[in-house]
């Protein structure tokens, strides 16, 4: 089942996350919940999961961003893309992206940016295939 993301789910989705490139889970902290309830109570941030059997198998995060030009028309960022290695192959990170292009479309966004970290050319290939390609725009990224 691909759903958004509920409040009682920031448990399974640290978890998950562990698959992606964190390496811990955060501690419980203030800090955490309070981000945690700035994000699941915004209209304009979309944590897309996919459910099988009760557990959260993959997710991706899509944020729809106002803008002014594009005939003031919005934007939809995608990002933390993962799936649990249990999990993949199977279709899952590919629902949750239709689920978020979708929300776009309703949102009249007028694209879908996409970032990956990854250079394996299977994830890149994954990504190609899912109707995003490299070639339209080039990414800068500055770490702070």
């Amino acid at each position: 089942m691909i759903r958004l993301a509920k409040e009682n789910d920031l448990d399974e989705l640290l978890e998950l996350y562990l698959f992606l490139h964190e390496d811990k889970i955060p501690d419980e902290s203030e800090h955490l919940k309070n981000t945690w309830n700035k994000i699941i109570s915004s209209p304009e941030h979309n944590i897309i999961v996919c459910e099988i059997d009760g557990k959260i198998v993959s997710s991706c995060v899509c944020v729809i961003i106002p803008n002014l030009t594009r005939n003031v028309r919005p934007y939809a960022f995608i990002e933390n893309v993962v799936t649990h290695k249990d999990y993949r192959n199977k279709g899952y990170a590919s629902q949750c992206l239709e689920y978020a292009k979708e929300i776009s479309k309703t949102e009249n966004c007028y694209k879908i940016m996409l970032l990956t970290g990854s250079k394996n050319e299977n994830t890149l290939n994954f990504y190609k295939k899912a109707g995003f390609n490299s070639d339209d725009k080039t990414a800068f990224i500055q770490w702070l």
